[in-house]
Formats: C-alpha cells, structure tokens, sequence
C-alpha cells in the first residue's frame, strides 16, 4: 500500500504561490490528464514560453516523468533501449541505464519505445517495444529485475510493438500483455513474479488506468477486445464489453476515462466514442456514435461536464479540437485543421501540444474554441504524451527532448 501511496500522491510545494506536482507515469498523477499547479505563465512572448535545457533524444514515443529532483526518460540510440535520469531542473544526467534491443518496427515508422515510464516508490518501471518489462532504483538506475513478457507468454508484438504504460497498483505491476490466458497479468512489483493473469484478452495500445466503482478500487483496461474492469487483487474481471474497431487494421490507444459510475471509450477506424455505465455489478450503454470524438492515439481530458480532446487522424490529416458533452456525446464546437495533440487540464484551462510541435492554450469552456497562447516549440512528428511538473513542461519530438518554464 505504501508503494501505491507513493506513486499516485500529489507531491505539492510552492511555485510561485501555486501549486506544483510530480508527473510519475503516464497522463499524470491520476492518469486522467489533469494537473493540479496553479498561477502559470499564459503571456508567452512571440517566440514561446522560455527554453530551459534540451537533451538529444533518440528514437521513440514514450513520455517523460518526473518525481522530486528526477525526470525518467525512455528513448533508444543504436541497438539499445535507454532509460536515463535527468535533473528536471538543468538537464543534467544523474544516471542512465542500457539494454540491448532487435525490434524493428514492420511499417518503418520508428523503432520505439512507446510506453511511457512508471515511477513508484524508489522503483522505476519501463516496457520496451519489444516486450521487456524492467524494474530500476530511481535513485541509482541499478536494474531490480527484468522479464521479457512476449517470451514468457508466447504473446504477438502487435502492429507497432508493446506499448502498454506499466500500473502500479497495491504492490502489482498491471499489463495487457495480450496472450491466451495471459490478457492481463499482475507480477509482483518488488520481484516481478506473476501474482495473476486473466483473460484471453489480445494486447491495445491503451494504457490502464485505477478507479473507484462500488465503493472497491478497480483497473481499467481499453484491451484489443474491448473494455475490462478488474480487480487488482485477484484478476477477477468485474464489467467488460466486447467494443473494438470494425478494420482489424487499427488501433486502440486512448486511456479510458473514468468519472463516478460511468467509462468513456474512444478510438477511431471507423469506432467512435462509447460512454457506460457501470453500477451494482451491471453494464448499461449511456450512448455511443462515431461523430462525437474518435480518437487515434490520444487521450481526452475531462472538465467539468465536458471532453477535449481530437477526432480524426493524423495520417488523414483530419484532426481536429472539439469540446464534447461527457452525458451526451453532443459537439459543442469544433476547431479544424489542428491536428492531433495531447491534452492537459491545468490551471483552470486546457494546454496542448500537437503533432506538429506546437504548445497552445486555450479556455476549457463548452462556449466556443478560445486560444490564449501559440508557440512553436518542436518540430514535427510530437506524439509523445508531455510532463508538467514544477511549472515547467517536459516535451520531446523525433530529436529532442526540451523543458520550457510555465512559471
């Protein structure tokens, strides 16, 4: 319990009079895009916020994260998988750890990684592209133990490799490992032995996140079948629903969203949104369409009683900003030719970064599409889920990683 304390508290502390927080793990301290810092910067001069350090980055898409003095980030030189830690506040390398890889991505696209580190605890989780699940010390990098999970499990490296964000929950590492009888599996998070495994579930892209439904904690899974809610403890699968794309040539890779009772679902090919309801142990369907908000790789943030978040496809060059009812599904505006671009809620607004590098801000309100700031600030592709920790963003491109002040 103590490990899972650490790695979901809000660590606060002063920045200039508001609040500042970790960033641990993938979407932030709670997994649902929000940060809770307060008083940042908006009034960007024409060349964007200030530039405090960059550091070379290999290839990959897997986001930073940042606990205390220390930014983890995961990225590959060569035929080598690095995890190295850096000062968040110079750049500076503290520590760096290596490990051979032969993945090689089928279509060309990048060779990985793609998930996003977990720190919890003094324990830094990382999963490779091709499969290998390592526990390091954050404070030393001295490897904890590691085990290759497409070995171990006879499971298929997908389209794109593995890219599931490790979840620690109650002393349990959770992934969608995808593997006949092993869809979802729980090693232990101090050793890496397998607790439990569950379902025949195959492997997404999305990574889980933890929710409280029925007065249990629970896990919540976007699985290539579709949504599965579980117990941590045990595997024993609570809700599911058979929900995936119609072209078995797609992905699924937003995080669901969770709010009381009630999960949101979104992927695109052809998928759309889906919102249920989840309540004394029954599953009702709230709505569902393809119009509302069809996300390719991204995932939506809540505020209030409205998503924002992109629909369409960054291949298509169809992505666009909406704001869509959370009970409804209703379109409350739309602002075209954005692009994709990940999304926090902070500050009593919304900040994205897109795929073509720009940091924007804009009102998190259902009213109309109200920018306050724009700035280019890296180069085109930027997938990568940033960290916003200590009133500074951490954000990487095909190059480079850099960190700019919001202070």
């Amino acid at each position: 319990m103590a490990r899972l304390l650490l790695s979901l508290s809000v660590v606060l502390a002063g920045t200039g009079g508001g609040l500042a927080a970790d960033w641990p793990q993938f979407l932030g301290p709670h997994r649902d895009g929000h940060s809770p810092e307060t008083q940042l910067n908006w009034n960007w001069p024409p060349t964007g916020p200030k530039v405090l350090w960059t550091f070379n980055a290999g290839s990959g898409w897997a986001g930073p994260v940042v606990a205390g003095q220390r930014l983890i980030f995961f990225h590959r030189l060569g035929d080598e998988e690095i995890v190295v830690c850096l000062d968040p506040a110079t750049g500076q390398e503290q520590w760096k750890h290596r490990s051979a890889t032969n993945y090689q991505d089928d279509f060309g696209f990048d060779n990985g990684p793609r998930a996003t580190p977990t720190i919890a605890g003094n324990t830094v989780y990382t999963l490779g592209a091709a499969g290998e699940l390592t526990a390091l010390e954050l404070t030393t990098g001295k490897k904890i133990w590691a085990r290759n999970l497409l070995k171990d499990y006879q499971a298929s490296k997908g389209f794109f490799g593995v890219a599931c964000s490790p979840l620690v929950v109650d002393g349990k590492v959770l992934v969608n490992v995808g593997a006949k009888g092993a869809g979802i599996v729980a090693f232990d998070a101090a050793s890496g032995q397998e607790v439990w495994k569950s379902t025949d579930d195959g492997a997404s892209y999305s990574s889980p996140t933890t929710a409280q439904l029925d007065g249990q904690q629970v896990a919540v899974f976007y699985t290539r079948r579709g949504l599965r809610v579980v117990n941590p403890a045990n595997g024993r699968s609570l809700y599911d629903i058979e929900w995936k794309p119609r072209d078995t040539n797609s992905v699924q890779a937003a995080t669901p969203l969770v709010w009381n009772d009630e999960i949101f679902l979104s992927a695109s090919y052809g998928t759309g949104a889906l919102l249920v309801r989840c309540r004394k142990g029954e599953l009702t369907e709230v709505w569902s369409n393809n119009q509302s908000l069809s996300s390719q790789y991204t995932t939506a943030v809540r505020v209030g009683e409205y998503l924002y978040g992109t629909d369409g496809r960054s291949d298509f060059g169809t992505g666009q900003m909406r704001c869509v009812a959370w009970k409804t599904g209703q379109v409350k505006w739309r602002e075209t030719k954005y692009g994709v671009a990940s999304v926090i809620a902070v500050d009593g607004g919304i900040v994205a970064l897109t795929e073509n590098g720009d940091l924007v801000r804009f009102d998190a309100s259902p009213d109309g599409y109200k920018e306050r700031a724009r700035a280019t600030i890296l180069g085109k592709p930027t997938r990568a889920m940033p960290a916003l920790a200590e009133g500074r963003l951490f954000a990487r491109d095909a190059k480079k990683l850099i960190a700019v002040s919001l202070k």
